[in-house]
């Protein structure tokens, strides 16, 4: 019987820690609930795909996408399905310098004003204001599969 806890045990472990590691390496989190998407919970978005955690999550994507945009944005971004091709502000060409880490996800801008803009923003305010649709189309392209 203590066999097969320790047997159960280790499988939960390994699990979370294969789990953990590929959401980490994907970068992928839930736009909806913001926990570790599940690669099996996807929707195609934009050209591109987005995980969510659960089900329940991707019901409630489906039904309104525009809702969780700046977040699924950033997924494709953060994924390597988008790349940056332009300023998400001025859709001018960027400055390497000019740049903002936003949840891990490295951006660049075209000049100081647009990095500064950037970095006032913290947290879902910063994630809305660099990836609403707007910013997107000017900034990202979601690259050919």
């Amino acid at each position: 019987m203590r066999q097969v806890f320790t047997i159960a045990a280790l499988a939960a472990v390994v699990a979370f820690v294969g789990q953990s590691f590929a959401a980490e390496e994907g970068k992928a989190v839930c736009p909806v609930a913001g926990k570790p998407a599940n690669p099996a919970q996807t929707v195609a978005y934009k050209g591109g795909t987005v995980s969510l955690c659960c089900g329940n999550c991707k019901k409630a994507f489906e039904a309104n996408p525009k809702k969780f945009a700046a977040k699924a944005n950033m997924q494709l971004v953060a994924t390597g399905q988008a790349k940056q091709v332009n300023c998400p502000f001025a859709g001018k060409p960027v400055n390497p310098a000019q740049a903002v880490t936003v949840a891990g996800t490295e951006v660049k801008f075209c000049c100081g004003n647009c990095k500064g803009k950037a970095a006032k923003a913290e947290g879902d305010a910063q994630i809305k204001l660099i990836f609403n649709d707007k910013a997107f189309e000017k900034g990202f392209k979601v690259t050919e599969k």
